[in-house]
């Protein structure tokens, strides 16, 4: 590892999110790459054994899945902050603010009259052929009539500078955790560059949660019982379960220790006996719910709860159902939602899309499957997708076979020249590809989105895979205010 010359850096065509080409930093990281250029070789090498240190006494990890086994990895972190100005993150904020409320009221129409569908705006066999509507969603009004309380939304940056939505996480969006911990571990390593009060905190997030959650309650005149329910300590991302619940101050419960009453609601087991619950966070997915409802082998959920939340005696975020918009088929409507429901032209703009069941759009995609980035309408973390110009033959055979044989499932877009970000590498300071995930919380009464979010990086070279279950790791988002200090 050497010293850092910025005017070795080579952007390689792409849009970089510190420099806007060798020795140019922008305005906006001009501070943080001035303080990284007086570091030597030494120095550095001396924060990044600091970061390794602060996780591991932190205890921050994820777990990966491999070859039937289980493995928890220490957070992949890089020390090298990711900046975007205030006045652009303001504008981002309001369209993701403006996206997530349409897409609440088209969950909720679905769930009700389908209004847009009989209007001809979403087509009808889309919905037919959904995966996860739930029919035992049908005719529920949850509080606020708000289905998707906490929105993931992954955004991505072109080599134009344009920000795009690539897609919208609203079934179990994780990631907030190593957000707030990224924020925390760099603050230990580069305490000094926080003393401008230049950049944005982001340590609001779980008071805006519980105060989220809260508002949902039942019985509002009372101090609500709130807990996070978690599938257990073998899921992935346990560490945020129980993260989230020891920064808001609530229970973190299984499916076991929760039971429906006669009367409908639901009871925690305690030591001194059952205790109501009012609201619950939920990180099971919709099938594990309730045995009684939905899969009933499922041993993680709580035998009569979609009967409790039907009848309004607990509230659910997110609410069971939501994932009917967590399509990345449904993704490519979601202008066209904005506009029906808002009658607003989208803020932030959507990743051009192909959508295999309609025939043109097929026959482009199988001809042009070296080109272009492949997906299946709900799979995550970056599974089942063909990156076309890193494909060999036999895949996009593969791929041709799957799309003609269930074209509604599979959706293309171009292959993006996603923006990248100074990474610290052996090699010293490189470029690496960066997306972005800031979450969304709506209650009742108002809209909040994370200052920032979490930025997820490449660390292979070359590589687009930002997913830490695939080898990505991660960076600090830094807002800052440039008309301040």
């Amino acid at each position: 590892m050497s010293k850092v010359n910025w005017q070795n850096y080579a952007c390689n065509g792409f849009y970089d999110e510190l420099l806007a080409g060798p020795g140019q930093p922008r305005d906006v990281s001009r501070m943080l790459c001035e303080y990284l250029a007086q570091l030597d070789a030494r120095e550095l090498a001396d924060h990044k054994t600091a970061v390794d240190v602060a996780i591991q006494m932190m205890g921050i990890t994820f777990t990966v899945y491999t070859e039937g086994s289980m493995i928890d990895r220490a957070w992949p972190f890089d020390i090298v902050p990711r900046i975007i100005p205030l006045d652009e993150w303001q504008r981002t904020s309001a369209g993701l603010k403006q996206r997530v409320q349409a897409l609440n009221m088209f969950i909720d129409d679905l769930y009700h009259d389908q209004k847009i569908v009989k209007d001809g705006v979403f087509p009808a066999e889309v919905l037919a052929q959904s995966v996860n509507f739930r029919p035992q969603c049908v005719g529920i009004t949850p509080p606020h009539r708000v289905w998707a309380h906490i929105c993931g939304s992954d955004l991505v940056r072109d080599k134009d500078g344009t920000l795009y939505v690539l897609e919208d996480n609203l079934r179990v969006p994780s990631g907030v955790s190593y957000m707030l911990e990224n924020r925390n571990v760099t603050k230990r390593v580069l305490p000094e560059l926080f003393a401008t009060g230049r950049i944005q905190p982001v340590d609001d997030y779980t008071d805006q949660l519980y105060d989220m959650l809260a508002s949902m309650s039942p019985r509002p005149g009372d101090d609500p019982q709130i807990v996070v329910l978690t599938p257990g300590i073998y899921n992935s991302a346990y560490f945020e379960h129980s993260y989230l619940a020891q920064q808001m101050g609530v229970e973190l419960v299984e499916g076991s220790d929760l039971v429906v009453g006669e009367d409908d609601c639901v009871y925690m087991r305690t030591v001194d006996g059952l205790q109501r619950v009012d609201v619950i966070y939920r990180r099971i997915d919709d099938m594990f719910l309730d045995p009684e409802a939905f899969n009933p082998d499922s041993m993680l959920g709580v035998p009569g709860l979609m009967r409790a939340w039907r009848s309004g005696k607990v509230a659910l975020a997110n609410a069971p159902g939501a994932g009917v918009a967590d399509d990345k088929v449904v993704y490519a409507f979601v202008p066209e939602i904005i506009r029906y429901y808002l009658d607003q032209e989208p803020l932030l703009p959507n990743v051009p899309s192909y959508l295999c069941m309609f025939e043109d759009d097929r026959k482009y995609v199988l001809d042009n499957l070296d080109k272009l980035v492949v997906k299946p309408a709900n799979e995550s973390g970056g599974y089942g997708m063909l990156i076309g110009p890193h494909s060999t033959k036999k895949e996009r055979k593969i791929f041709a076979d799957l799309i003609n044989a269930n074209p509604r499932n599979y959706m293309a877009q171009p292959t993006l020249s996603l923006s990248t970000a100074p990474t610290l590498c052996d090699e010293g300071m490189e470029p690496r590809h960066v997306d972005l995930r800031p979450f969304i919380l709506s209650g009742g009464q108002s809209t909040y989105v994370t200052m920032g979010g979490l930025t997820r990086v490449a660390m292979t070279k070359g590589s687009l895979v930002v997913n830490s279950s695939q080898g990505g790791g991660s960076k600090d988002t830094w807002i800052v205010d440039t008309k301040r200090g």
